[in-house]
């Protein structure tokens, strides 16, 4: 098993990077969530898990240890596979997912795409008690950054479809200030645009 990979971040996608680690290139999946964190830096250490599957070998690969941990609990679920894990994380951050399930919020995981209502009580269910005993992730994450991230990832693609900076940030700050932390991603991009 590779437990982390650390070396030069030659290409970045949101949802994969390519880290070369002594002359080998490794293609790694990540959520969204990393690749915010990890912005453009040129060394990078990457927290990873591998996935072996009859026709392929994935690594997926976390800023966080507690992002990876979670990654974990997620895929320990019957039903939730690595792809799913990975977009359930690129929804919520560590912290915000286990407070999440802690509270038994099926209502946030519903939120994500993919994860119907029967996945999210087996995700709380399985997953809960599990967690309340798991201080290691409470609190992992500065509370404002998964915000300001958020807000990043909207500007850019709102700019990207031909909307102006100004624009872009009036009609974010308008959507998050309405929303708060409730909304995921895709939803505020709809929204700006909807308000732009």
């Amino acid at each position: 098993m590779i437990a982390y990979l650390k070396g030069k971040l030659i290409h970045k996608e949101p949802t994969y990077v390519v880290l070369e680690v002594n002359g080998i290139g490794y293609q790694v999946s990540i959520s969204l969530n990393t690749f915010s964190e990890i912005k453009d830096q040129e060394d990078l250490r990457l927290s990873t898990y591998m996935h072996v599957r009859e026709d392929a070998h994935i690594l997926f690969g976390f800023a966080t240890d507690a992002e990876k941990q979670m990654f974990q609990y997620l895929i320990s679920v019957n039903g939730v596979g690595p792809n799913t894990a990975l977009v359930v994380l690129s929804y919520l951050p560590p912290n915000e997912l286990r407070a999440a399930i802690v509270r038994e919020d099926a209502g946030v995981l519903q939120a994500v795409k993919g994860i119907g209502g029967k996945t999210a009580q087996r995700i709380i269910l399985e997953l809960k008690d599990k967690l309340r005993k798991d201080p290691s992730l409470e609190d992992t994450e500065k509370p404002g950054l998964v915000r300001n991230t958020m807000r990043h990832e909207a500007l850019t693609a709102l700019m990207t479809l031909g909307i102006t900076r100004g624009a872009a940030e009036k009609s974010v700050d308008t959507v998050l200030k309405k929303s708060g932390n409730t909304i995921s991603l895709e939803e505020l991009v709809k929204q700006a645009l909807k308000n732009a």
